[in-house]
């Protein structure tokens, strides 16, 4: 991966910070690796979707989620004309695209905006936030993992942001 990659995926991490700015601080990030290891996964939802035990992992597949893979480079969410959107176009669109996920994270949540700051400051500039991956453990240490895309030494750990509010088990947890 190049570092244009990195700066193609960290896009969306952007994006959802530009939602925190429009007022959305209840959205959260739930991003790991595929199973395969070959891709970096994104899935963004509001505090209701997210497990109380960790707060980076989606409560429910079923619940109010919208999902990013690093395999659709530049097409956002499938959106095929938005490869060179700014965090803030694509904020935008995401509220215009998906009303019901957007409503649902609308509202004040000044402490995960706080530690949504830190992680993007940590990760900065070629690394992704990991909550899953088979190859991580990081989660036994009470934090959450990053990955270099570009293969950047040294392993960089980000605190465990703020629960979600979901009361349904996460397996594995």
């Amino acid at each position: 991966m190049s570092e244009s990659d990195t700066k193609v995926y960290r896009k969306v991490l952007l994006m959802v910070a530009e939602l925190h700015v429009r007022g959305y601080q209840r959205m959260r990030i739930a991003p790991g690796m595929s199973a395969s290891g070959c891709y970096w996964r994104c899935s963004i939802a509001p505090a209701t979707n997210i497990s109380k035990v960790h707060g980076a992992l989606l409560a429910s597949d079923e619940g109010p989620a919208v999902h990013y893979s690093s395999g659709a480079g530049g097409e956002y969410f499938g959106w095929h004309d938005a490869s060179h959107f700014t965090p803030s176009r694509l904020a935008a669109r995401f509220i215009k695209r998906f009303p019901d996920v957007a409503s649902a994270g609308h509202g004040r949540d000044w402490a995960y905006v706080g530690w949504y700051q830190e992680m993007l400051h940590l990760t900065y500039p070629d690394r992704l936030p990991l909550a899953y991956a088979d190859f991580d453990s990081s989660h036994l240490l009470g934090c959450l993992g990053t990955v270099s895309l570009t293969g950047a030494a040294g392993d960089v750990f980000i605190p465990m942001p703020p629960p979600g509010e979901s009361v349904k088990a996460i397996v594995g947890a």
